[in-house]
């Protein structure tokens, strides 16, 4: 994906030519409106001498907008894009079906969706997150609390004391009470 959202405006137009120029995909008017913006947009992509040139009507319509497009393609990405602009303005059903459009709208199978893995991270909310914290933080301590090199268990049963709201009462209850039994042995 990174390449096809990257491209250049010229290599889009190159690879659109075939498309834009088979039959019947655009007509007189919206080709002879293009020019015309292109002619009157600022700054200026088309002379006054090439926008005459692209709407004489005594060349066919597959020869002017070929040569237009060979034109612009060799002027440069710039008036590649406001080409691409002009054909959004004057022709937006066609600018959607382009092949290049279809193209940069197309996931790569490759790439991972950072929408769909951070919703797929987060589908379980905070309190699941708490959740689990607070039961790791709990197996940490007790762990910690029944090591026989550490003799913690006054400070661990002062802190399990005073924590009715981090550990539920019944939790709370069974460690002082384990605790007691350790300590007793």
């Amino acid at each position: 994906m990174l390449y096809r959202s990257y491209q250049s405006y010229c290599h889009r137009l190159q690879h659109d030519m075939y498309f834009l120029t088979s039959t019947s995909r655009l007509n007189e008017q919206v080709v002879d409106k293009i020019v015309l913006q292109l002619n009157r947009v600022y700054p200026q992509i088309l002379t006054n001498e090439e926008a005459e040139k692209f709407r004489n009507p005594k060349a066919s319509l597959h020869t002017r907008l070929s040569d237009l497009l060979k034109h612009l393609q060799k002027k440069g990405d710039r008036h590649c894009q406001e080409f691409y602009r002009a054909l959004q303005i004057n022709a937006e059903q066609l600018f959607n079906d382009l092949p290049s459009r279809k193209i940069l709208k197309t996931p790569d199978p490759t790439e991972i969706d950072t929408d769909k893995e951070q919703y797929m991270l987060n589908d379980r909310g905070p309190v699941f997150f708490l959740a689990c914290f607070s039961m790791a933080a709990g197996l940490a301590l007790f762990w910690y609390c029944c090591n026989s090199e550490t003799q913690v268990l006054g400070r661990a049963r002062r802190i399990l004391g005073f924590s009715p709201i981090i550990i539920g009462r019944h939790v709370r209850n069974i460690c002082l009470l384990y605790l007691e039994d350790i300590s007793r042995n």
